[in-house]
């Protein structure tokens, strides 16, 4: 099961995931990605679909033409979880960042 990070490891997770910020409002970190086009948005959420299934761990996402909103929390332990870490990483790596 995961482990909820601490605030140290919250804070160094975030400096070193680029565009992730902490969610004011909750323990979570949210981004969005802005591709060309609806096809290259719907794409990148296809890559992700099939990662977060890999690795059970789904994103809260909204999407509206080519922009992706995504916020990443664990619900099981209440907060970050080091699975939030790799579905933050593989999201920028299939997003090109």
């Amino acid at each position: 099961m995961a482990e909820k990070l601490t605030s140290e490891e919250i804070n160094n997770l975030v400096a070193a995931l680029d565009g992730w910020e902490k969610q004011s409002d909750k323990d979570a970190i949210h981004k969005s990605f802005k591709f060309k086009n609806f096809s290259e948005a719907w794409a990148f959420m296809s890559r992700c679909a099939l990662y977060a299934e890999k690795i059970n761990h789904h994103p809260e996402w909204f999407n509206v033409y080519n922009r992706v909103d995504v916020v990443l929390n664990t619900h099981d332990v209440g907060g970050l979880s080091a699975l939030d870490e790799k579905m933050a990483k593989a999201m920028n790596r299939f997003a090109g960042a």
